[in-house]
């Protein structure tokens, strides 16, 4: 159920879905402007022109943000990304919620600017995603590796796409390079696991267990 005020100090599996299910992520820039969001977004930091980070991404697969303001974005952030997966029609993120409504705080932030991104875009109005955002308290460090698994298996659902090389999850990020640095926390789940390859093994094996969805 969605959590009005979830415990500060505690991980949270964040899903929300496209108004009547429609698919919300209909090309790869919109998936690389809501990455942004998603990353950039864990403060109050602000970015004058998104626009130029996006296309800079396109080209160099990074979003040129300054060292200073990662560093900012990381000292001031009142949630942490512990992993993600953007899907066509729906979204699911772990986060860490460092401060009271620091969850609401960035979902108000992440899914306000990415409905006013997609209707100016398509010259659509009204809401883009169905209803609130779900936010799920996770219990238990088991739940958490189990919610690992759910999220970056979920590309499955695709047809013909294979989790392991689907370019919208951190599933790279748990097993190649980390690609963003402080920006996402991949350590708060590989710690249990001896290596990265057993965690590798852990993902290939395991089915999520069903309260973490």
């Amino acid at each position: 159920m969605r959590l009005e005020l979830p415990a500060v100090d505690e991980y949270y599996h964040l899903l929300a879905r496209g108004n009547n299910k429609q698919n919300i992520f209909l090309d790869d820039g919109d998936h690389v402007r809501f990455l942004f969001y998603l990353l950039f977004f864990q403060s109050d930091n602000n970015f004058e022109n998104i626009r130029r980070h996006v296309e800079y991404f396109h080209n160099k697969k990074d979003f040129c943000i300054t060292k200073n303001k990662l560093e900012k974005i990381v000292k001031d952030r009142f949630v942490g990304l512990i992993n993600f997966c953007v899907m066509p029609n729906h979204f699911h993120l772990t986060v860490f919620n460092s401060e009271e409504k620091g969850i609401s705080r960035y979902m108000h932030k992440v899914l306000t600017a990415y409905t006013k991104y997609f209707n100016t875009k398509y010259k659509k109005v009204g809401h883009v995603f169905q209803g609130p955002y779900k936010a799920v308290h996770i219990e238990d460090d088991i739940q958490l590796q189990y919610l690992s698994t759910y999220i970056h298996k979920n590309p499955k659902e695709i047809k013909g796409v294979n989790y392991e090389t689907y370019p919208w999850s951190s599933y790279s990020d748990y097993v190649k390079k980390n690609r963003w640095g402080e920006l996402l926390k991949p350590e708060i789940i590989l710690d249990s696991f001896k290596s990265i390859e057993e965690y590798r093994k852990f993902i290939k094996t395991s089915v999520a267990k069903e309260e973490v969805v």
